[in-house]
């Protein structure tokens, strides 16, 4: 495990020490690796940190609402609707790392935009150690990571907690006194929910995406699962009232983790399990049926895409 009492101070000496008298950007996604990463690099720097929160449209349910919540005592914060940009992007895109390459783009030039509205050098980014390993190792790419373009306008690119795993994030996050909705939070993707919807990103799959990443993670908080998440998987008949219908087919996903390298799926009672579905299927009439993802990692990841 990391060495709080050490880290911490190290880590604020590099900020200090590779943006020396610059301004930065932070790319704030209100998970606890970008989170750790504002706070470092805020100590670092201070009022010369710019905290950049994009709304790309594909965030859970209220992440913008607690994005302002969470993080107001950085005056500085921005808050950009990037939704259109990223929808437009994202239009016919199917294969899984097109469209992580896609959103990768697509977030650094908006982080580009804002940095030279705030006439920053330097891009600080939450990456951590399993994002580096699964796109080094052709895993997967991560958007901060493999899916950044090759041509970037900064003269750096500053990755505080980048040698860490994620329950060590978590361990910094504790000793930086963050709160506990953002120490403990269950991990989200970079990319969101682009790679819980199979195959083109269309504002009726996120939709449903989201309101059933909603649900899961209110119906399985008791079972204090590493990640819990719904994804959009395809099509299948059903019936609804007396109509068939052709809607969405949404798989439900729990596991238990150390650090996100390998998982197990969690065994989930039978009641739960219909409960999630009865909400799923019950609230969003485009929705067929409910499958539960028993598969762990490896040989599938945790993530659909």
């Amino acid at each position: 495990m990391v060495d709080t009492e050490t880290f911490v101070p190290d880590a604020i000496d590099e900020i200090e020490s590779e943006i020396g008298d610059a301004n930065a950007v932070i790319a704030l996604s209100g998970g606890v690796d970008s989170s750790v990463a504002a706070a470092l690099a805020y100590e670092a720097i201070g009022d010369r940190l710019t905290p950049v929160y994009v709304d790309t449209g594909l965030m859970r349910k209220g992440e913008t609402d607690q994005i302002r919540e969470t993080f107001d005592y950085m005056e500085s914060l921005r808050i950009v609707d990037a939704k259109d940009r990223f929808l437009e992007a994202l239009s016919g895109v199917t294969d899984p790392e097109e469209k992580r390459e896609v959103i990768g783009e697509q977030f650094i030039r908006e982080f580009e935009r804002e940095a030279t509205d705030a006439d920053a050098d330097y891009l600080v980014q939450g990456t951590i150690y399993p994002d580096r390993i699964e796109s080094e190792g052709g895993i997967k790419s991560h958007h901060n990571v493999g899916g950044l373009p090759d041509v970037v306008d900064f003269e750096g690119i500053v990755e505080p907690v980048r040698d860490l795993y994620k329950d060590e994030v978590r361990e910094v996050a504790r000793h930086l006194g963050l709160d506990e909705i953002v120490a403990e939070r269950m991990p989200f993707p970079g990319p969101g929910l682009a790679v819980r919807v199979i195959g083109e990103v269309t504002e009726e799959k996120l939709e449903v995406a989201r309101h059933a990443c909603h649900v899961v993670e209110e119906e399985l908080e008791e079972y204090d699962p590493w990640q819990a998440l719904a994804a959009v998987i395809g099509k299948a008949t059903g019936v609804k009232g007396d109509n068939r219908v052709h809607g969405w087919v949404v798989s439900v996903r729990s596991v238990e983790s150390r650090d996100g390298m390998t998982a197990r799926a969690q065994e989930i009672d039978w009641d739960t399990l219909q409960r999630i579905q009865s909400r799923i299927t019950g609230q969003n009439e485009n929705v067929a049926r409910v499958v539960y993802d028993v598969t762990h990692k490896p040989p599938a990841t945790i993530e659909y895409e």
